[in-house]
């Protein structure tokens, strides 16, 4: 809330006590800027400068001192890569994430888009405490003159309140939704002007106010300026809900805060000290980085903006940080690691994932398995077999294999599989397995959102993929017709033909003997009967162990010729769609790589 003396309208309270206008008188009447008065008199210089600032902003808006437009924000190279690239991440992750995943990096680009088109000669700094920390004394003591209201009434500070050194900042304020009449100047000192030019200095209200307004205030406000003071008592800097809301959730935004431990003076001996060394162990333990050895990270300081006891430090300190001008940048780059580490689980996993060649292996010999591939490459050897038997055996046994086995195919060609409905389940079954097995193992490891892509294209792919394994089974059959023989084949037929006809001669000789048509001589044709009993079979056994190796080799070749063509329908359908999802993955993961590393500037 402003006070009444820089808003026209409000008659100043006689009743008030009396409160100094500047923080160079309050070493004289302390009691004037106690905690509990509220500063209502200022001089009419004062009110008269006050005044002038607004008329002022009406009239240059967002001008430069010499009417130009302020120079906008230039991010440097690599924050510019950052972005471009967390970017191109939310971009392709829309069809995989939700909305509310994506929302903070959505709010970070948009933040850090608007940011950039504004001033880059300004630093807009928040001063933030909780109640009755004396954050709108420590404004007001930056400032020079009593602009926010102070007092014991809770909550005191009602809205933000800005002060800017320098003009051009309009935008700047605009962007923060702090309204005009709610807009100062400080102490006009050429001094101060030129120590804290470019600073935009915004008074909160508190964070842990009763008004659930002004809690909502500060959260907006806090995601919008460049730099934070957070400004603490010695009653209350280890409050829980300063810690675990606003300091461990921005411990990333360490180089753009500063802790200020207040109202020191009423600290006895070396209390200070030791409070001191006390906000810095929590704020270690909050992960907050402290840059007190020219390291970056933190700045912890103690004063007492009562007094003005190292108020001067502070305004040394803030104004070598508004000169280097970096404050923007170094907020936008804290964002985007904070986006990124939100973002972490969806996108990076501490293990090697994807499909590995054993796995691809594992899926095509189920979907093998599933098509009866190599109960049909038997099939195909015991029918080369078969037909080596039928035309190498003696014609009596040839004879009777043909009765005992004319139902079946001499061909060898494998049949379509046209099995009961018992067993169709159990091939379904074992295609789903397969398909189930495959997309755990391809998804494994994954972030949970990839990991759903994964298998939902898995369970795409193995729509249908039963019935077009039924087909190719049919379509990768051996060709039509008997097995191809070997070129010894011709000579064993002849040989086998040989013995029977050993034996059909031997056997006319002996008939020709017992009805007297030929002279009696027992030896030679026995011999020949002998000779073609005997040799038949040895012929045919040695045709049987010669036609192993070719069988085995055409029942290898049968199964290979199915296994190939189920693996052929399983990565068409299957293995390619999910080998697509994980490769998108990795393409996000690279992104997400390019956002995630640190660093930025102004360039």
């Amino acid at each position: 809330m402003a006070s009444p003396s820089s808003t026209p309208s409000t008659s100043p309270d006689p009743s008030a006590p009396p409160a100094l206008s500047n923080s160079s008188n309050s070493s004289d009447s302390p009691e004037s800027w106690d905690d509990g008065l509220i500063a209502r008199r200022v001089t009419e210089a004062t009110a008269a400068a006050l005044a002038a600032e607004r008329a002022s902003v009406l009239e240059t808006g967002s001008r430069g001192p010499a009417g130009e437009p302020p120079a906008p924000l230039a991010y440097d190279g690599r924050l510019r890569s950052r972005l471009d690239a967390l970017r191109e991440l939310v971009g392709v992750s829309r069809t995989r994430l939700d909305s509310r995943t994506l929302a903070e990096a959505g709010r970070v680009l948009d933040e850090a888009a608007a940011r950039r088109k504004l001033s880059g000669r300004h630093t807009v700094v928040a001063i933030a405490g909780a109640t009755g920390s004396g954050k709108s004394q420590l404004f007001n003591a930056l400032a020079g003159v009593p602009i926010s209201e102070t007092g014991v009434r809770r909550p005191t500070t009602a809205a933000p309140i800005a002060c800017s050194w320098s003009d051009g900042a309009a935008g700047l304020i605009d962007r923060l939704g702090i309204p005009g009449r709610l807009r100062r100047r400080p102490l006009q000192s050429p001094e101060a002007e030129a120590q804290l030019r470019g600073l935009v200095l915004v008074d909160l209200p508190d964070h842990d106010s009763a008004a659930v307004e002004h809690r909502k205030q500060v959260d907006r406000i806090l995601k919008l300026v460049d730099a934070v003071i957070w400004v603490v008592d010695p009653e209350k800097y280890a409050d829980a809900v300063l810690h675990e809301r606003y300091l461990r959730p921005m411990a990333g935004h360490a180089e753009i805060m500063f802790i200020v431990l207040n109202q020191v003076d009423r600290l006895p001996g070396d209390a200070a000290d030791q409070i001191l060394d006390d906000l810095r162990r929590l704020l270690d333990e909050d992960g907050i980085a402290l840059g007190e050895h020219g390291e970056p990270g933190a700045r912890v300081l103690a004063l007492s903006a009562l007094t003005g006891d190292g108020v001067g430090e502070l305004r040394e300190v803030l104004g070598d940080f508004v000169a280097e001008r970096g404050a923007a940048a170094r907020r936008v780059s804290a964002d985007v690691d904070a986006a990124a580490t939100g973002l972490r689980p969806v996108y990076a996993t501490g293990q090697r994932v994807g499909l590995s060649e054993e796995a691809r292996e594992e899926f095509a010999a189920r979907l093998a398995d599933a098509v009866g591939a190599t109960a049909a490459g038997e099939a195909a050897e015991r029918a080369w077999l078969r037909n080596a038997g039928r035309a190498c055996g003696t014609p009596w046994l040839r004879l009777w294999r043909w009765y005992r086995f004319r139902g079946e195919s001499t061909t060898g060609r494998i049949p379509v599989r046209k099995a009961p409905t018992d067993e169709e389940s159990t091939a379904r079954q074992r295609v789903e397995q397969a398909v189930r097995t495959m997309a755990d193992q391809a998804s494994a490891g994954l972030p949970a959102p990839w990991a759903q892509a994964v298998r939902e294209a898995a369970v795409r792919g193995s729509q249908g993929l039963p019935e077009a394994l039924d087909e190719l089974v049919a379509r990768a059959g051996l060709p039509p017709g008997r097995p191809p023989r070997p070129g010894w084949w011709p000579t064993a037929v002849l040989v086998q033909a040989a013995m029977t006809l050993l034996q059909v001669v031997g056997g006319l000789w002996l008939v020709g003997q017992i009805v007297g048509v030929m002279a009696p001589n027992l030896g030679l044709p026995v011999l020949l009967m002998a000779c073609g009993i005997v040799g038949g079979p040895l012929v045919e056994w040695g045709c049987r162990m010669a036609a192993r190796g070719p069988a085995r080799r055409y029942g290898q070749e049968a199964e290979r010729r199915l296994r190939e063509a189920a693996a052929g329908c399983g990565r068409a359908r299957v293995l390619e769609p999910v080998a697509a999802e994980l490769l998108r993955y990795r393409e996000v993961r690279e992104q997400y790589g390019r956002v995630a590393r640190s660093g930025a500037g102004v360039g």
